[in-house]
């Protein structure tokens, strides 16, 4: 590895790297803490982060983020960027990059988890309330059909609304009117933004089960670009990359995407990696949810030559033992196909249907 970055004239030394990020101060965050980390791997490297044009995600306001329908809604710009080589690594949320990427791209690095669970932001009269002590015909605001509707399911005292706009703008909707009790975020972002005080309750596994990859940040990087990918590949936490390898393989067989509600739970205890995966109808009525695990003890071999490139679920992490990430990813495969066997498909396409027509 002492050959990660050619010296001279073309290497990497000798211009600076740049970091495309997006235009919302969750994004301006996320980015930042990652080139804190890599400026103290590589001190010698340049790094410029390059603030990208707003995405459609955060254009379109008044529509609800399941029905504009374009998976890649914050991600496409950036990847343009990339593209033309005007930026060389772009960070995101792991959540928002789809599980097939487009052609040339890959993920270089899934950086390790913050808390992936979902979080209640209540109003300030409400505080020091849970969901289940807020009264009859509470709003809630949320724009995710993942949440809605297993909360619906496990709170039926309650009402959900769409909300969206960026975090702090939700937070100001919030508290500004009254149009809304609480609202429901993930921990991750509202840790990250240094509003962790806010969070009034956590929302476990037996209450919501999160989004595939909340929680994590992943690198995004050309393909090609061999000096990028060993630069990022640093940044792996191995454990986070399992993960989400299952979950992301698990909603990619399952071809859920944010217009139906999948959710996912991981843990790799003792080697051995339990995914927990569920599907719902819109309003939670319907569901089907399943657990299995596998053991992800494998050696690190030196894999050269023509497999340095294998691609998990648009992953590529080459210092992860490659016999782990593959029984990582067929513990998602086998688990969305258990949930198929009995029905899934059912329910995902009539919860597709119904969200189509809202």
């Amino acid at each position: 590895a002492d050959t990660l970055l050619p010296q001279g004239e073309n290497g990497v030394n000798s211009r600076a790297i740049r970091v495309g990020t997006r235009r919302s101060q969750l994004a301006r965050i996320q980015t930042d803490s990652v080139v804190v980390t890599l400026r103290e791997l590589y001190p010698d490297l340049r790094f410029e982060i390059a603030v990208a044009m707003s995405t459609t995600g955060d254009k379109i306001l008044d529509t609800a983020l399941s029905k504009i329908g374009e998976k890649s809604l914050f991600t496409k710009e950036l990847e343009s960027a990339l593209e033309r080589n005007e930026v060389d690594l772009v960070v995101h949320s792991l959540k928002d990059l789809p599980t097939s990427l487009p052609p040339g791209f890959t993920i270089g690095a899934v950086c390790k988890r913050e808390n992936p669970l979902d979080a209640v932001v209540f109003h300030p009269k409400n505080c020091g309330k849970t969901l289940s002590l807020l009264p009859e015909k509470s709003v809630i605001g949320t724009s995710s059909l993942r949440r809605a509707a297993q909360l619906k399911k496990k709170f039926p005292h309650l009402e959900f609304r769409d909300i969206r706009g960026n975090l702090n703008t939700r937070l100001k909707k919030l508290d500004e009117k009254e149009d809304f009790s609480a609202i429901i975020l993930a921990a991750a972002g509202l840790k990250r933004m240094g509003w962790e005080n806010r969070i009034g309750q956590l929302l476990g596994p037996e209450d919501c089960l999160y989004a595939v990859g909340q929680g994590a940040l992943a690198v995004e990087v050309r393909a090609k670009d061999q000096e990028i990918l060993n630069m990022v590949s640093a940044l792996h936490d191995a454990d986070t990359v399992l993960c989400c390898i299952a979950e992301r393989a698990f909603m990619k067989r399952l071809e859920g995407g944010c217009s139906v509600p999948v959710a996912v739970n991981t843990l790799l205890k003792d080697d051995q990696l339990y995914l927990t995966g569920a599907v719902y109808s819109l309003d939670g009525s319907d569901s089907l949810k399943e657990t299995m695990q596998t053991g992800v003890s494998y050696p690190h071999q030196n894999e050269d030559g023509p497999n340095d490139d294998v691609q998990h679920v648009g992953i590529t992490a080459k210092n992860v033992p490659g016999q782990a990430q593959e029984a990582a990813e067929n513990l998602g495969v086998e688990l969305a196909s258990l949930l198929l066997s009995k029905g899934a498909k059912h329910i995902l396409s009539v919860a597709r249907q119904l969200n189509d027509a809202r």
